[in-house]
C-alpha cells in the first residue's frame, strides 16, 4: 500500500529534480565545468534566463515535522508545460577542475541533506554492542533481515559475556535468516570473547581497537564509531562506492582508496552523515541496475544522468522504501522517519 506521505516524498524529489541549475559564477563552476565563455555573453544569457524562468516548487517541513510540498495551483509552469518536466543539464566530466569538483560534491551533500533530513543508520540497536553485532550480521544481506533477526538474538545473548559463552549451534540457528550463518557465528563468538577478555566487556571507541576484533573491518568500525561514539567516519559499502563513482568524485574501486579520496573532498564533520545520505540515495533512488534519474534531486549535478530512467512517471515507480510509500528497514525507526516501520519476521 502506498502511503500519502510516501507519495508526498516522491513529489518532493520530482520537484527538486526539475529545478534547473542555479545561475552565478560559483554555481556555474560547480555545475557546468565546461570551458569558460566570454563574460559578457555568459552574463547576458544568465540574466535573460533568470528573467524568464520561474522558481521551481520547493518542499519543506511543517511545524509537525512532516514533509510538505508546495506546488503551483495549476500544476503547470508559465510556459504551459507540466511542472517537473524541465530539461536537466547534467554536470560534465571532461574539463572540470579540482575546485569545481569539490564544490559540486559539497553541493550534492547539501542537496541530499535537504531531501534525506531523516537519514540514519538503518540497523536497530540500543547500545554499541548491539550495533557492532548487527553490522557484522549485515554482510551479504539486507538491514531489514538483520533487524528482523536481532530481537531474538539479543534477548538470548544481551552482553558480550553471554554471546561468548553461547553454544555455536544455538547461535547459528538464531542468525540463520541472515545467511552465511556459520562464518558469522564464528565472528560473533570471536569478537564477543575478545571484548570480554581484552576490553572488560565494553566495545572500544578507537578504530585500531575495533579492527583488531574478529570479523570487524574498517567499514564496520566506522559504522560503530560514527553512530555509537560520534566519531566521524566514511562508510564505504557497495551503495556508497557506486554513487561516488557515478558522481565522478573518484574512479577508485578499492574501498580504502575510495575512503581516502572522499575524505579529502567532504569536510570531516560531515563524513558520517554524508555516508548515511549517500547510502539512503543509493537504496531508494540511484539503484545499481536502473536508477530513477527522472526524479533525482541532484540530476543537474550528476555527470551520469541518463544511465537510468529519465521519464518522471516511470522513474517515480522505481522509488523504494519511504520514497515509494513503502515500509522502511527498521522495526524501530527514529521519530522523524516519514515512512512506516518494517514488519517483524514471520514466525518470530
Amino acid at each position: 500500500m502506498v502511503s500519502s506521505q510516501g507519495s508526498a516524498l516522491g513529489e518532493q524529489v520530482s520537484a527538486r529534480a526539475a529545478r534547473p541549475p542555479e545561475s552565478g559564477p560559483a554555481a556555474a563552476e560547480a555545475v557546468d565545468p565546461s570551458p569558460a565563455k566570454p563574460a559578457r555573453k555568459s552574463a547576458t544569457k544568465a540574466a535573460t534566463k533568470a528573467a524568464t524562468s520561474r522558481k521551481t516548487p520547493t518542499a519543506g517541513k511543517s511545524a509537525a515535522g512532516k514533509t510538505e510540498v508546495r506546488k503551483p495551483a495549476s500544476g503547470k509552469s508559465e510556459t504551459g508545460k507540466p511542472a517537473g518536466k524541465a530539461a536537466v543539464k547534467p554536470a560534465g566530466r571532461g574539463a572540470e577542475s579540482r575546485l569545481a569538483m569539490v564544490r559540486r560534491a559539497r553541493r550534492i551533500n547539501r542537496e541530499l541533506a535537504d531531501v534525506y533530513y531523516y537519514a540514519h543508520p538503518e540497523l536497530d540497536f540500543e547500545n554499541p554492542f548491539q550495533l557492532l553485532v548487527a553490522t557484522v550480521l549485515s554482510a551479504q544481506t539486507t538491514d531489514l533481515r538483520v533487524n528482523q533477526t536481532t530481537p531474538a538474538l539479543f534477548a538470548a545473548y544481551p552482553t558480550p559475556e553471554d554471546m561468548a559463552a553461547a553454544p555455536p549451534e544455538e547461535l547459528e540457528e538464531l542468525i540463520r535468516p541472515t545467511g552465511f550463518f556459520r562464518n558469522k557465528t564464528k565472528s560473533l563468538i570471536g569478537l564477543s570473547t575478545a571484548l570480554r577478555d581484552r576490553f572488560d566487556g565494553e566495545v572500544p571507541g578507537r578504530l585500531e581497537d575495533l579492527v583488531s576484533l574478529p570479523g570487524v573491518g574498517r567499514k564496520t568500525a566506522f559504522v560503530v564509531l560514527g553512530n555509537a561514539f560520534g566519531v566521524p567516519g566514511l562508510t564505504v559499502d557497495t551503495h556508497f562506492g557506486r554513487l561516488v563513482r557515478r558522481w565522478g568524485l573518484t574512479e577508485q574501486e578499492d574501498p580504502d582508496r575510495v575512503e581516502a579520496e572522499i575524505a579529502e573532498i567532504i569536510p570531516k564533520r560531515e563524513w558520517t552523515m554524508f555516508s548515511h545520505r549517500t547510502i539512503f540515495h543509493g537504496r531508494r533512488m540511484c539503484h545499481a541496475r536502473k536508477p530513477a534519474c527522472g526524479v533525482c534531486p541532484i540530476a543537474p549535478l550528476c555527470p551520469s544522468y541518463g544511465v537510468g530512467e529519465t521519464d518522471e512517471e516511470k522513474a517515480r515507480k522505481l522509488l523504494k522504501y519511504e520514497m515509494g510509500g513503502q515500509p522502511g528497514q527498521r522495526l524501530k525507526p527514529p521519530p522523524d522517519y516519514p515512512g512506516p516501520a518494517a514488519p517483524p519476521l514471520a514466525g518470530r
